[in-house]
Parts: structure tokens; sequence; C-alpha cells
């Protein structure tokens, strides 16, 4: 949600601005949103821990070792 102060504020220095700088403001913005963190916290997860036996993490270890190390040079 936008604060509509610094939406106002915002506006009349980006009317104030020529065009290619206006770009350069939303390119800003854009980075900015685009850093902020993505997925979720790891203290959240803690409820997942120890729930895989040795046995599929072995198995998962050999699926990624046999099927996702591997370069196909057709491929691309």
């Amino acid at each position: 949600m936008i604060n509509p102060m610094v939406e106002r504020d915002l506006r009349d220095q980006l009317e104030q601005l020529p065009t290619e700088q206006q770009r350069r403001v939303l390119d800003f913005a854009r980075a900015l949103v685009a850093s902020q963190p993505r997925g979720v916290a790891g203290t959240s997860l803690l409820r997942f821990a120890g729930t895989l036996d040795v046995a599929d993490a072995e198995q998962m270890i050999e699926a990624v070792n046999e099927g996702c190390e591997q370069v196909n040079p057709d491929a691309w």
C-alpha cells in the first residue's frame, strides 16, 4: 500500500524531472523491489528437521549425482 503523502511528494518530484530521469527513478524502484528477500525464514523450516531419514537422504544424493550433474552438449 502506498503512503498517500509519499506518493504525492514523489509525484511532485517526478513532474520536475525530464523523461529520462523519470525512467531512472522507475528503474531504481524496480531494483529495490527485486532486492527484497524472497522465501521463508529458516526458523520456520525447523519443524522439518529430522523428518528425512538417512536412506531417503542417500537416495536423493544419488539422484542428484546421477541426473543433475550431467551436461548434454547437444541441448543448446
